[in-house]
């Protein structure tokens, strides 16, 4: 079943982007891409149910997590992120950034030793550079394939058809922390641990982003076109490596939003 969304979401994402090519719209050039909101009834929809769960569920859970004592929340903050390097480094090598590639791998290997599993990011303070996620969505953007139709997808938020194939890229062996926690049958990994980071990796996001979030929604005339085009931005910057004109951090997705 697996296998057969998969073909499925590339191939509406490889129509997608043969019609989009035919106006011009999502072809590779100097100028901004515009990514058509093809979906936009049913995107609204699953983003009314997200901001929905969102009060009833995550924030309450978030401010739950906001009042544990700061050096657990930024302890648990670098594990995530340590663990994300596993997903970052072979993007570096697929994206030829083999210079970062070996920076990340040194990063993760003196926090995983030294920093004890990423608890401490020993490597900032002996001077590593600064670490930039990276994951299969923003690879396949730099090998030059189009990002489709924009989507929002219920609970995980907004993406786009390429990016959520690049999500599915952990099934098929992209990322080692899932496949030693899943298939590895080790003693230390458990599929329901792999579980774990991520929902905590969730919450710790929108822990950072409570009164962000909040500022963004108040100030908007329309939340969800905000959060599409805020999104759209922060990708199309990521995928080449340019300074953003708005700071957004991700966690895979968004650490950190400061709405002006």
């Amino acid at each position: 079943m697996k296998k057969i969304i998969i073909a499925f979401l590339v191939s509406v994402m490889l129509s997608s982007n043969v019609s989009a090519g035919a106006d011009g719209e999502n072809s590779l050039s100097d100028k901004p891409r515009v990514v058509k909101d093809c979906f936009e009834g049913l995107n609204r929809a699953t983003f009314s149910l997200n901001q929905g769960l969102d009060k009833v569920i995550f924030k309450p859970v978030a401010k739950g997590y906001r009042n544990l004592p700061a050096p657990v929340r930024s302890g648990t903050s670098n594990v995530l992120d340590n663990l994300s390097s596993l997903i970052t480094i072979p993007n570096n090598f697929l994206q030829g950034e083999f210079k970062t590639a070996g920076v990340n791998t040194g990063r993760f290997v003196v926090n995983t030793t030294l920093g004890i599993l990423g608890i401490f990011d020993v490597a900032k303070k002996m001077g590593f550079s600064e670490y930039e996620k990276e994951d299969y969505g923003q690879t396949l953007g730099v090998w030059g394939v189009g990002a489709g139709c924009y989507v929002v997808l219920p609970v995980l938020g907004p993406s786009t058809i390429r990016d959520t194939v690049g999500s599915f890229i952990n099934v098929l062996g992209g990322d080692p922390y899932y496949n030693a926690s899943t298939h590895g049958n080790n003693e230390y990994l458990s599929d329901s641990i792999y579980m774990t980071t991520k929902i905590v990796s969730g919450v710790d996001f929108r822990a950072r982003n409570l009164e962000s979030i909040d500022n963004l929604e108040k100030n908007s005339l329309d939340f969800y076109a905000s959060v599409r085009s805020l999104y759209l931005q922060d990708r199309q910057q990521k995928i080449a490596n340019s300074n953003p004109t708005i700071e957004i951090k991700y966690e895979g997705d968004w650490e950190e939003i400061e709405s002006n």
